[in-house]
């Protein structure tokens, strides 16, 4: 089994301010936002490899870091999309092509010295995608070594906290807000990142979800949730620490 983390740092964070992206601001220690979101991945032993993917003009940015680090597990820095959803949808289809290209070099080699080129399905390896927010430089190694733990047997993992505020459902514009429902709160959990996937289940979603001219998405979860809904989706616990930086407050 091979899991794999992508980093999902292609926004611009215009919330936080600052002409950087927030992803790219530091934090008390020096460090980047996306240094130490990398760098709890890089040191989790659990993590095979390490996607980047970043805004088109800040490529250059994340090479350099990526050399001053030293990291081992980053194999791929990639341009990521206008929504989030196109990010995560860019990883997926460059894992899938490095595997494509991984096998079909194993065959051409088995080919030249006369070993067997096709194995029984079963023996395929499985791998999985972890995809994390960079704006939670907090994860824990506790929260990924329980996501990788449950990829053992669960096609799809999230993690999420309990709701301690009550929520509403609303109607009307941001200026004119009308409370339609307030579902029980023991009901409702707060979203965190990593959210973790078989990459061929999370693929699947997406093939599906591509054909919808309606695609509306904030998360990978939701992708799951709305086009394979028979896979369910196994809640890790979170951690408060692991909140998302928004506001520059948040620094």
């Amino acid at each position: 089994m091979t899991n794999i983390a992508v980093i999902l740092a292609g926004g611009t964070g215009s919330r936080v301010g600052g002409g950087l992206p927030k992803q790219l601001l530091p934090l008390e220690d020096g460090r980047s936002i996306l240094e130490h979101s990398v760098g709890a991945f890089e040191q989790a032993a659990c993590i095979n490899g390490i996607g980047i993917v970043m805004h088109p003009d800040y490529i250059a940015c994340v090479e350099e870091m990526l050399l001053r680090n030293g990291w081992q597990k980053v194999s791929f820095i990639i341009a990521g999309g206008k929504e989030r959803w196109e990010s995560s949808v860019n990883a997926i289809r460059e894992i899938e092509r490095r595997i494509q290209d991984k096998e079909q070099r194993t065959k051409n080699k088995e080919q030249r010295i006369g070993t067997p080129v096709f194995q029984p399905i079963d023996d395929k390896p499985i791998t999985n995608i972890l995809l994390h927010d960079a704006a939670r430089p907090f994860v824990s190694a506790r929260i990924i070594e329980d996501v990788c733990k449950a990829l053992e047997t669960h096609e799809a993992v999230t993690v999420a906290l309990p709701a301690t505020d009550t929520m509403y459902s609303v109607s009307g514009n941001t200026t004119d807000r009308i409370v339609q429902d307030i579902p029980p709160r023991a009901t409702l959990m707060c979203a965190q990142t990593p959210q973790a996937f078989r990459l061929e289940t999370i693929a699947a979603a997406y093939r599906h979800a591509l054909q919808d001219p309606h695609l509306q998405a904030t998360d990978d979860c939701g992708i799951i949730h709305r086009y394979l809904p028979d896979v369910p989706i196994h809640i890790v616990q979170g951690d408060p620490a692991n909140r998302k930086i928004t506001y520059k407050e948040d620094l």
